[in-house]
């Protein structure tokens, strides 16, 4: 009669409780609020070196126009992209991060480039990168160094 009494007042239990589920769901949320972050960073990055591939072409293809006709190109059309002015949407993955404009001088004898950050890319901290005939470089408005952002 003793022993029936302990086998029926024994409880199993099996699955989790709500205070371990609770605890379950903190967890993965401080470790997602700690990656987050740095995820976004290295997104930002891998845009900027986009961006910086994208303006270097532009040089590049700006020193071919002015191998050949002696000026620099005012329009995007006759440097090869498609469009009638500048500034045009270079769009990575589908979606425009940055924007290419150029500026040209007083002669058309020397011009100055940058990639400004649109759309997600705007709360980028290291913000335009600039490039001139001169092949001199850097980034505008921002207080990041160019060095540790292009």
């Amino acid at each position: 009669m003793m022993n029936t009494r302990n086998q029926s007042s024994r409880v199993e239990t099996r699955g989790f409780t709500l205070i371990e589920l609770l605890v379950a769901v903190a967890a993965v949320g401080t470790l997602a609020s700690l990656a987050y972050p740095s995820y976004q960073q290295v997104v930002q990055k891998s845009r900027r070196a986009e961006a910086k591939v994208a303006l270097l072409d532009l040089a590049a293809r700006q020193e071919r126009y002015f191998s050949m006709n002696n000026t620099y190109a005012s329009t995007p059309d006759a440097l090869g992209y498609s469009g009638k002015e500048f500034p045009v949407d270079v769009a990575f993955g589908g979606q425009a991060h940055y924007r290419l404009s150029v500026s040209l001088g007083d002669t058309a004898n020397g011009f100055s480039a940058s990639a400004s950050p649109t759309g997600g890319q705007v709360r980028d901290r290291c913000g335009t990168y600039t490039l001139n005939h001169l092949g001199m470089e850097g980034n505008l408005a921002d207080a990041e160094p160019s060095k540790e952002c292009w």
